[in-house]
């Protein structure tokens, strides 16, 4: 369903982007710092809310709020992120907006040059820190960014693991990026930290216990459920629990969101293979991103 209102977002926007820009009573922002567009070329917010209420305000069960708003990699474009929620429930969607606050652009903006994939991959491999599987001399490293409370990204994970069985030129390197809209994401990417950096072998049991336990856990039961989870992966849940209370813990889960951030992650699950990014590993066919992978091992041995 959120695929389906992704689309319904776009058919919309592609109506009616021209003359939003009118005051309208809209939800609060997300994030009130990251939203004052003071700087020069950034819509306000009050844009924003206006032509959020021009496109969606025929309906009154589709509600937002403005996420956040900020330049964009192109520059004198504005890159602007909004959770649109529905009876359904909450998707994020982002859309780009003009210098001149006249223009709404659709899409994603992706990287330009005779290596357009570089810069990502040298800022991904500067700021791991998450998780690893694979050969470590592998030519090619797929970075994951992953909510745990998030079903798509338990769709993709089938794909991803047939990929890391059958291709030895590929390591997997695991990011936590709960997203805002989930209530229990953040929590069990705390635990799914503390458990990575004491067993590399438990902490990829407790993920694909956790995907499997989705429909279980819930923001209320989330400290007993993680902990039952992470005891059943070879941890020790009790000490793991203390563990994803402490503040460095945060700073280092803060640490992975704000790595894919960016490099422009703006939702989940997002793949990295060699710094060139996937963002619908679920609706890729698997022999297209075994091709990447391959493709992206015969050019790293081209550049030695």
């Amino acid at each position: 369903m959120f695929r389906n209102l992704k689309i319904v977002f776009i058919a919309l926007l592609l109506i009616t982007m021209a003359g939003a820009q009118q005051k309208a009573n809209s939800p609060q922002r997300a994030k009130p710092a990251a939203t004052d567009a003071k700087v020069a070329g950034l819509p306000s917010e009050a844009a924003v809310n206006g032509f959020l209420q021009q496109t969606f305000g025929y309906n009154p069960a589709l509600t937002w709020k403005i996420e956040d708003i900020k330049p964009s990699p192109a520059q004198g474009v504005a890159e602007v992120t909004v959770i649109i929620t529905s009876p359904e429930g909450q998707q994020p969607s982002t859309f780009y907006v003009t210098a001149d606050g006249e223009h709404a652009l659709l899409g994603e903006i992706i990287p330009f040059g005779v290596r357009p994939f570089d810069h990502a991959k040298q800022t991904l491999e500067k700021g791991i820190n998450g998780p690893s599987r694979g050969p470590a001399d592998a030519p090619v490293t797929v970075v994951e960014f992953s909510d745990l409370q998030c079903p798509h990204c338990k769709e993709a994970q089938p794909t991803v693991d047939k990929l890391l069985s059958e291709d030895k030129n590929a390591r997997l390197v695991f990011q936590n990026f709960p997203l805002p809209s989930h209530d229990w994401a953040a929590k069990a990417a705390y635990y799914a930290d503390c458990i990575g950096r004491d067993s590399n072998d438990a902490v990829w049991k407790f993920i694909q216990s956790v995907y499997d336990a989705q429909k279980e856990i819930s923001a209320a039961n989330a400290d007993e459920k993680l902990k039952g989870l992470a005891d059943a992966a070879g941890a020790k849940g009790a000490e793991v629990a203390v563990c994803a209370a402490k503040a460095d813990t945060a700073g280092r889960v803060e640490h992975s969101v704000a790595l894919g951030k960016s490099v422009d992650v703006g939702g989940t699950p997002t793949l990295f293979v060699n710094g060139r990014k996937i963002g619908n590993v679920s609706g890729m066919p698997y022999e297209a991103l075994k091709s990447l992978v391959d493709f992206a091992a015969k050019d790293a041995g081209a550049k030695k």
